[in-house]
């Protein structure tokens, strides 16, 4: 029988566990997809403690994951323009990636390109659209300066290349072990912590023009000290601050679409952008993964190899 995480109960990590399950079947309009990699994210460790019941409510027991590559096992009625054996990037709107086999539609599935190694694809959901929809939502204009939180997070290490090819210059918050990779990736890295005003002030010639803001805590009111308007700031984290102050929260429902994939596969092909792999970890191993995540680690996505 296939394998799959489950929980059975909200908790810490020691709740997933890797069990037996029956072979997806796949319904009308899907795929049946051999998994061949899965990114792990930190809205899925929110979800599985509860913290998110009112927006994600589970039913026990759920199982976790959105990000997905793989192959093609199976066919449901009514599909066209799959065949068993394609290899395919995509996403699960049923959080059931992290297992062997899981059933998605095929239209949220598109071609994995043959420069986009299956860690890569595998991950590039969540982080990717997610990217791709707030750097966007600044509107970057060439020559613009552009302050990115959490730069060389899953999400930020995206969102500052993106940036970089709109002809942004991007200035990165990060901890100093990770300004060597942002620096090799055209961005400026300031640290957080006091003084990051008059830091970021000196890097960008004393101009901001945008802020994209995937931690939290008090960036949006950074963006307006610095003296960026309401309307390009995004942030995937305070949507109440944004809320009151006119601010976007633009972030992954904004970008979940194959196409959006096919065009971040596009540029991680043609070697325009990369998709950092901090670790990855069999399926059996996923508690191990999720403790990776919570700690500081290398700059990218942490990926499941079912």
């Amino acid at each position: 029988m296939p394998k799959a995480v489950r929980f059975a109960e909200y908790g810490d990590i020691d709740v997933l566990q890797v069990v037996d399950v029956p072979r997806p079947v796949p319904g009308a309009g899907e795929v049946l997809i051999r998994v061949k990699a899965a990114g792990i994210n930190p809205g899925e460790s929110k979800i599985r403690e509860g913290l998110l019941r009112e927006r994600f409510p589970a039913t026990f027991p759920p199982g976790q994951g959105s990000d997905l590559a793989g192959v093609v096992d199976e066919l449901g009625p009514d599909v066209r323009g799959r065949a068993v054996g394609d290899e395919l990037i995509g996403f699960t709107n049923d959080r059931a990636s992290q297992a062997e086999l899981v059933t998605v539609a095929a239209d949220d599935l598109t071609p994995r390109p043959p420069g986009v190694p299956w860690e890569v694809a595998g991950s590039l959901f969540v982080a990717g659209a997610t990217a791709w929809a707030a750097t966007r939502a600044v509107a970057p204009e060439p020559g613009d300066v552009v302050v990115v939180s959490a730069a060389a997070g899953g999400v930020g290490s995206i969102a500052v290349q993106l940036l970089a090819l709109a002809g942004a210059t991007v200035v990165g918050i990060a901890s100093v072990r990770n300004h060597p990779w942002l620096e090799r990736h055209g961005v400026i890295p300031v640290t957080r912590g006091d003084g990051l005003a008059e830091r970021i002030r000196a890097a960008a010639d004393g101009r901001v023009d945008a802020m994209v803001d995937t931690y939290g805590s008090g960036y949006v009111d950074l963006a307006l000290e610095l003296g960026v308007a309401p309307n390009r700031i995004d942030t995937l984290v305070d949507w109440n601050r944004a809320a009151e102050v006119g601010a976007k929260t633009d972030g992954n429902m904004v970008g979940a679409h194959a196409a959006v994939l096919a065009e971040l596969a596009a540029l991680i092909d043609q070697g325009e952008l990369e998709v950092p792999i901090a670790a990855t970890y069999p399926l059996d191993e996923v508690r191990d993964a999720y403790r990776a995540l919570e700690r500081p680690h290398a700059p990218g996505k942490i990926v499941l190899i079912p």
